[in-house]
């Protein structure tokens, strides 16, 4: 690769990363149908809206950047965490084969303080998500279920959790689809409920949640 094709492609990642940014910035504060190119060129410095259709094939191709980027930068905090919290997984690493397995029901707690840390520092990442989905909530096909898996890999993820509780002996039978529903729907929740309501103990949410999930998996008969 020379020079000039290395600075080229580090300039359009750079340009692609602005225009997310931007993006993410301007739903969050006018809403998924009142952003338009010209808002974002607007607040994401650009000379023209030009330059994000060069990058982006539609405003569709450019929400699922905007899904992809936003679900990445949670990973990668789950990851950061883990010098804190050993029994954090981030989302892209399979927890039926942890490298350093925790006690299932440490992971679970983890991944609910976690997302609800990452929640509370990037509550303008999560207001833009949320308008994102709300929004094509109707739409036949939806893209944002499929293209950005909001449900897919983190409810398989948090399934396979719970599975090897189960297999362990550490959890009681159970349905993993009903349990993994009940931890992530009040994670997903909480933005709503941040935008309503200023005053929430974020602690306590995922204190109550976890010890919820902790009473609805615990298997009585396991020491």
């Amino acid at each position: 690769m020379t020079g000039t094709t290395h600075d080229q492609s580090s300039a359009t990642r750079s340009r692609r990363a602005q225009i997310i940014e931007a993006t993410i910035e301007s739903i969050a504060e006018f809403g998924y149908a009142r952003t338009t190119f010209a808002k974002i060129a607007t607040r994401g410095g650009l000379s023209s809206t030009r330059l994000i259709s060069y990058h982006f094939a539609s405003k569709r191709d450019l929400m699922d950047a905007v899904i992809d980027d936003i679900y990445r930068s949670i990973d990668q905090f789950l990851f950061d965490r883990m010098a804190i919290d050993p029994a954090t997984r981030p989302i892209s690493q399979r927890p039926d084969r942890p490298e350093n397995p925790e006690s299932a029901a440490a992971e679970l707690r983890a991944y609910i303080t976690g997302v609800v840390a990452y929640i509370d520092k990037h509550r303008s990442r999560m207001r833009a998500l949320q308008s994102i989905f709300a929004a094509e909530h109707d739409e036949m096909p939806n893209p944002a279920v499929t293209q950005a898996d909001p449900h897919g890999v983190v409810m398989s993820n948090l399934q396979n959790i719970l599975r090897r509780g189960r297999r362990d002996g550490e959890f009681r039978d159970f349905d993993p689809v009903v349990i993994a529903t009940m931890i992530q729907r009040p994670l997903e929740a909480l933005p709503l409920l941040l935008a309503g309501r200023t005053r929430i103990d974020l602690d306590k949410y995922a204190a109550e949640l976890a010890t919820a999930v902790d009473l609805a998996t615990r298997n009585p008969e396991h020491r």
